[in-house]
């Protein structure tokens, strides 16, 4: 999925594309269809077609005009982050991560370059990256390849420095940890997704196809956030958040018991016909 951002229409366009479309490369999707599934999901018809616009805007989707109609497809960005979102949203709390190097970023970004730091800012977060001071970051782990692509793709290289170290035994880790994670509030969410969606039905005989979908697609998209809250800290060193793992096996439960329902839902909503209303948002 996309670096986390506020719930809004174009973030729940790119959770609803990144869980349904496939192939991601080449599939269309008609702009009707979306509008309609994202009032179902409660945004205004009106919100719903400017969130495709600036996403269009944005280079996020691209829009295709076809006869009378229009379709989406998603643009080569977004197809590669949303890989990159799927390795952490589905890998997460999958294995205990061993305690090795940390990795320590500083920048110092120009204000002429404000967007670049702030698109840096998201995306550190979704690798687990929490800030200790302005301009300072840490995670657990070595994440120099993937900061290393990061500062290229956004040209802001000169601007940073990155370094591989691991905390002072004579740290409190824990202490030191809070600064940068709250860790509080990170079990607090787990544990608020394990009561929401804990009691929610498995069998397909239970939902209906739009039930599962709405369902399925609010999952992910409370799900998708979790990568930007937990460091995934080594357990050796600070215990996992207490119903992490519940949340985890409850998401990819639901995640594919809901998903033949879902798609069908998805599916009928996005196919065209001649008889289709033409509607260009």
């Amino acid at each position: 999925m996309l670096e986390p951002s506020p719930t809004g229409p174009q973030e729940l366009v790119i959770t609803l594309l990144g869980s349904y479309v496939q192939p991601r490369e080449s599939r269309r999707v008609w702009s009707g269809g979306l509008v309609s599934l994202l009032t179902e999901l409660g945004f205004s018809d009106g919100a719903a077609r400017i969130a495709l616009t600036r996403l269009v805007n944005r280079d996020l989707l691209a829009r295709h005009r076809e006869g009378r109609l229009v379709h989406y497809s998603l643009t080569n960005r977004t197809v590669a982050v949303l890989a990159d979102g799927d390795r952490r949203i589905f890998s997460l709390g999958r294995r205990d991560r061993p305690a090795g190097a940390w990795t320590v970023l500083w920048q110092n970004i120009p204000e002429t370059r404000r967007q670049a730091r702030e698109t840096l800012v998201r995306r550190l977060r979704f690798l687990g990256f929490g800030p200790v001071q302005d301009g300072t970051w840490i995670a657990p782990h070595d994440r120099e390849a993937e900061v290393l692509g990061l500062l290229a793709e956004l040209g802001v290289t000169e601007h940073a420095g990155l370094m591989l170290g691991t905390p002072s035994a004579a740290l409190d880790v824990r202490r030191f940890a809070g600064r940068a994670w709250d860790l509080d509030e990170l079990s607090a969410r787990y544990d608020a997704f394990v009561t929401e969606f804990g009691s929610i039905p498995r069998g397909p005989e239970e939902l209906s196809d739009a039930q599962a979908f709405t369902v399925r697609t609010r999952l992910v998209h409370e799900f998708r956030v979790f990568p930007s809250l937990d460091p995934e800290l080594p357990g050796e060193l600070i215990p996992a958040p207490g119903r992490r793992a519940a949340a985890v096996e409850l998401f990819h439960d639901l995640y594919a018991a809901l998903a033949p329902a879902a798609q069908r839902h998805f599916d009928r909503a996005v196919r065209t016909n001649d008889f289709d209303e033409v509607r260009n948002p």
